[in-house]
């Protein structure tokens, strides 16, 4: 017989009990931006496979935008060269042994290139269990066990120590609009005096927050919040930060993705057989997407560079950008 209106009406859930969402789909509950539901929101992107993101992301394990300063630059090379341009920037030479604090470590790139290049003593933190089980991973094979500390950690839950710099790398995304004020005046308090932040997020004209009615905020970034840059520095002089430098990489994170989706492509029948068809799907949807955003200037990318100046107003920073390393 065949099936009446009332049954496709069913069985879409257009009426009766509402379907259940799909797996790949996240709905986090509690209070926004509290530990708890940060930490799940945060698993649920990150905690998806490294051995998919490592098919993704290539050898640099570099969820962030790269930094293309050559066109023929391989995406390992603008990584690395990203990883000095932050290492430049908050002046870790100036500081033999500087103690770096890189808040949403990751897979533990910046960590490894900060130690390796400069001699930092390092401390990553992050929400993501399989990440800091990779990021621990790597660091001992790259014999670095001396001079960094990965931990499984809330930057809210770090306090009584003290930095010379912050690196901050594609995490703000998570703290959210209301969370701003805390989260800069937490990283200040880090820091000895002339300690430098780099923060280093996507920006959007305006803000713009990923709301479960959407397709981001559903099945990729729960929770994630894009702030205006002019918002990130007013919010930084607030905390006490002196802002000294202003940078867009916008067209550097479009080439990144491509770069991304290149690899996803070139592997896909493997990527489905780690995570799924409809998860490799959305990936893909949401970094070609991404990329179209960072094309038009729908969205950016900025670093920004603060200094917690001295009580008599030096800031131990370079007299212009060139002094950078």
């Amino acid at each position: 017989m065949l099936p009446t209106a009332v049954d496709a009406a069913r069985r879409l859930g257009a009426i009766g009990p509402p379907l259940p969402p799909p797996p790949e789909e996240c709905r986090p509950a509690g209070r926004l931006h509290s530990p708890s539901r940060d930490a799940r929101a945060i698993s649920h992107h990150y905690d998806v496979g490294n051995d998919f993101y490592e098919l993704v992301l290539g050898p640099s394990w570099t969820y962030s935008c790269a930094r293309f300063v050559t066109p023929s630059i391989s995406l390992e090379e603008a990584q690395a060269a990203k990883h000095e341009l932050v290492c430049a920037k908050l002046g870790l030479d100036e500081r033999p042994g500087s103690r770096l604090l890189d808040v949403g470590c990751g897979w533990g790139s910046m960590a490894i290139h900060a130690a390796r290049h400069h001699g930092a003593k390092v401390v990553g933190v992050a929400l993501s269990r399989e990440q800091v089980e990779k990021a621990t991973a790597r660091v001992h094979a790259a014999g670095l066990q001396d001079s960094i500390e990965i931990r499984y950690q809330d930057y809210r839950e770090l306090s009584g120590e003290q930095f010379d710099a912050i690196s901050s790398i594609g995490m703000f995304e998570h703290v959210g609009t209301a969370r701003t004020a805390q989260y800069f005046a937490a990283l200040r308090d880090l820091l000895v005096p002339t300690g430098r932040l780099l923060n280093h997020a996507i920006s959007s004209t305006g803000g713009s927050r990923f709301s479960t009615r959407t397709f981001i905020g559903r099945y990729v970034f729960p929770d994630g919040e894009l702030l205006d840059v002019g918002l990130v520095l007013l919010a930084m002089e607030r905390a006490g930060f002196e802002v000294r430098d202003v940078e867009s990489l916008r067209e550097h994170y479009s080439r990144t993705l491509h770069c991304w989706v290149a690899n996803l492509e070139a592997r896909w029948d493997e990527a489905v057989a780690l995570v799924g068809r409809a998860r490799a799907d959305i990936w893909r949807l949401y970094m070609v997407g991404s990329a179209i955003g960072f094309d038009d200037g729908g969205i950016a990318v900025h670093q920004v560079l603060g200094v917690v100046p001295d009580s008599d107003g030096s800031s131990g920073m370079p007299r212009t950008r060139s002094d950078w390393g």
